[in-house]
């Protein structure tokens, strides 16, 4: 059987790690790269914060390319679907079938992406959606899989919590209100070892900024 060929949208966090996990053990589908969108201003991951250099180390790291989508800062909409429309047509040239997403539960962003990949010729997968993301979470941490909280909404979680690891610990710490892999926004992570890397990354936590509504831990290369 022939496996379609598939890009995965790369976050640089633990559910993109774990989706890859998953992917991997498919006999369906061929993961072919990762595609992340960067900050070009900054040269850091949009959203998670990650410094460009941590991200190709991860990807060096699964022995994937990357896709970068640099985009401009601030973005607009119109600037985000242009860039990302650009990259579908590319796949597609390159006889790339599927986008991968490691989204959980959230039907809105789910719609949004079926949406905007109809006419694509890309077909979208979500190899993890729906799980009971408490036991999701323990089951990353049981597999091997490391991360650190990068990004932390201090309205709905410590701010103290920022640099930490995702791990048991931190789970049991949780408030009940606070989904355990963070899918409502409450955090980010940058994940850096686990069964979907050849060896663990190295880097060293730097300083903790408040930006933009959000915490922030930077991850520097060690």
């Amino acid at each position: 059987m022939t496996r379609i060929k598939a890009l995965l949208s790369w976050s640089s966090g633990k559910d993109a790690a774990w989706a890859l996990y998953v992917l991997r053990q498919s006999p369906d589908v061929e993961v072919v790269g990762l595609l992340t969108t960067t900050n070009e201003a900054f040269d850091r991951v949009a959203m998670h914060g990650v410094r460009e250099v941590l991200l190709e180390a991860q990807a060096e790291a699964v022995g994937l390319p990357l896709w970068k989508v640099p985009l401009p800062w601030p973005c607009t909409n119109e600037a985000y679907e242009g860039r990302m429309a650009a990259v579908c047509n590319e796949a597609r040239a390159q006889g790339i079938e599927a986008m991968a997403f490691g989204d959980l539960f959230l039907e809105d962003v789910r719609d949004y992406r079926i949406q905007k990949l109809a006419g694509t010729g890309l077909r979208p997968l979500f190899p993890i959606w729906n799980p009971d993301t408490a036991g999701l979470a323990r089951d990353m941490v049981a597999a091997g899989l490391r991360a650190t909280l990068v990004c932390v909404d201090p309205k709905v979680l410590p701010a103290a919590f920022a640099g930490r690891d995702f791990d048991a610990a931190l789970l049991a710490e949780l408030a009940p209100d606070v989904d355990p892999c963070g899918e409502r926004g409450e955090f980010h992570t940058f994940a850096w070892a686990g069964p979907m890397f050849r060896q663990p990354l190295a880097f060293q936590r730097g300083e903790v900024v408040e930006r933009d509504g959000f915490v922030f831990a930077d991850l520097v290369p060690a």
